[in-house]
């Protein structure tokens, strides 16, 4: 008999745990990595259950009349342990339709994990959400190599890291991230866009998550040209944010350091995932961002985003 109910503070360890062992989560599903910002959100998830076992965990956040899964995150749905099968899947669907309808909940969001950062296969959901009468409201296109599988760099882009080789570029762990913050910022602002994480937040959930939350540097005597923080998911690492400076352009410093992650730092993993290119909802592809990450070898995934009606 699977059973579901409202997530409580004291259920953290036990939703960590099923996100530890699930098909399809990460750390952005931790409690630790979602409730950093639980003051921007109306928590408003729940576990699923069998005979007192935690099975599935459903993060969402309530706005209205409207759920989403999750509003703070890039993606999340329903995560799912190997104990929920097809069967299961439909009814659990049923249940959680049932409990936000009782919350006056309308319809839901829901925004799928990518098949990429599943380690097991898990898209029993993507079959449920088409018998709820859900339908597909946004696609986002993202870039992702597969590591274990033959791929190459352009030769131009080999050029540039052979350059970049020449002049004299350090390639370091970094111990803070303020400096990488601060290009961030200057970089963004040229874009009229602001990074998602203020420093305060990113220097908290590096030390949340020391070893799954990193900062890569290239410097050249002491100075920042290039940064890359990544999120080691354990077979996926994600490049969460990236950025150079004006004298690391011309050196092509960030082609330097992402070369060294992809060919040797993360060289064992199954996929490099560089993040979306896609804009205003997914309508509009930014060209010169994805050439650029397809210049490494890296090619299209998407993230699809459902709405739901209750």
């Amino acid at each position: 008999m699977l059973t579901i109910r409202p997530y409580a503070p004291t259920d953290a360890s036990a939703w960590d745990a099923l996100v530890a062992r699930s098909r399809n989560g990460n750390l952005l599903h931790r409690r630790g990595y979602m409730d950093y910002h639980a003051d921007r959100f109306v928590d408003a998830s729940v576990l699923v259950e069998r005979d007192g076992e935690v099975v599935a965990v459903f993060p969402a956040n309530l706005a209205g009349k409207l759920a989403t899964s999750h509003g703070g995150l890039t993606y999340a749905g329903l995560i799912s342990s190997q104990a929920l099968r097809a069967e299961a899947t439909l009814a659990v669907f049923g249940q959680i339709a049932g409990h936000y309808r009782a919350l006056g909940v309308e319809r839901i969001v829901y925004k799928a994990v990518p098949h990429v950062f599943h380690a097991y296969p898990a898209e029993e959901d993507l079959y449920a959400l088409q018998r709820m009468g859900a339908r597909l409201i946004r696609r986002d296109l993202s870039s992702v190599i597969a590591l274990q599988e033959p791929f190459r760099f352009t030769e131009a882009r080999r050029r540039s890291v052979r350059k970049a080789a020449r002049a004299g570029i350090d390639l370091q762990v970094g111990a803070d991230p303020a400096d990488f913050h601060a290009l961030l910022v200057e970089v963004l602002d040229r874009h009229h866009v602001a990074p998602t994480h203020s420093l305060a937040e990113l220097r908290l959930l590096q030390a949340r998550f020391p070893g799954q939350i990193v900062l890569h540097e290239a410097r050249r005597n002491g100075v920042l040209l290039a940064g890359a923080l990544v999120y080691d998911f354990g077979r996926v690492v994600h490049t969460q944010y990236l950025a150079a400076s004006e004298q690391g352009r011309p050196l092509d410093a960030l082609s330097f350091l992402l070369a060294a992650l992809i060919g040797d730092t993360y060289a064992d993993r199954h996929h490099f995932s560089f993040g979306v290119s896609t804009e205003q909802a997914g309508t509009v592809l930014n060209g010169g961002l994805v050439t650029q990450k397809e210049y490494f070898g890296a090619r299209a995934i998407v993230h699809d985003v459902y709405e739901w009606p209750l």
